[in-house]
């Protein structure tokens, strides 16, 4: 008599607490743009604020947890505590997470340390329609790229060992979804930038050249 294996489970209660704590970031961020921005302020710049407060939070809350684990603790798999319950269930998609590979942690110092705090200056500067932060969102957008490039290129190049693909949703929630975020999204950002840096600068060469006349 042959038994039917068990199928692997797909969904957990640490996923749904997990995606849920996601979700409530992202309401606070969504409360916080309506109540510190300007009721004139552009759609668009709505809709950034809302990331870069979302943004700011995962860095300081989800990815800074992930750096006390690594670097005060020992490592999110041997770790207690319900941030370290999230970080396996992400490790179960990407393994590096679980025994805090040096080149993962080197990445989120960075991203903890430098993007989190950016993302609070830019909102500041939103906050107060202070054109200069287009900048800044360039800077920060250009580094969030970079960061979600070194994070899977070398992995990919090596044959992808750490990524399980075998369970859905690790593949599209976990890896393809979470992580695109900062991919698409900064570049519509830096699009958008460019877009007034560009603009910006070509009024102010054609009202100097009128000048010059």
């Amino acid at each position: 008599m042959v038994l039917a294996s068990t199928p692997p489970t797909i969904f957990t209660a640490t996923s749904a607490y997990s995606l849920l704590a996601v979700l409530a970031v992202g309401t606070v961020a969504y409360i916080s743009a309506n109540a510190l921005l300007p009721k004139h302020a552009r759609w668009q710049d709505r809709y950034i604020f809302i990331w870069l407060a979302f943004d700011a939070m995962i860095h300081f809350s989800f990815e800074g947890s992930f750096l006390w684990l690594s670097l005060f603790g020992r490592q999110v798999n041997t770790s207690v505590g319900p941030f370290a319950e999230m970080w396996r269930e992400y490790a179960k998609a990407d393994f590096r997470w679980g025994f805090a590979d040096p080149d993962v942690v080197s990445l989120e110092l960075l991203t903890v340390l430098v993007a989190g705090p950016l993302c609070c200056y830019i909102l500041k500067q939103l906050a107060a329609n202070d054109p200069a932060r287009h900048y800044w969102i360039v800077v920060l957008c250009t580094a969030e790229l970079y960061g979600g490039w070194m994070t899977f290129c070398p992995e990919w190049l090596i044959g992808s060992p750490n990524l399980n693909t075998s369970n859905p949703l690790y593949l599209w929630v976990y890896l393809a979804f979470m992580n695109l975020l900062w991919v698409f999204i900064p570049l519509l950002l830096m699009v958008d930038s460019y877009g007034f840096i560009a603009g910006t600068l070509r009024q102010a060469q054609k009202n100097s050249g009128r000048k010059a006349v």
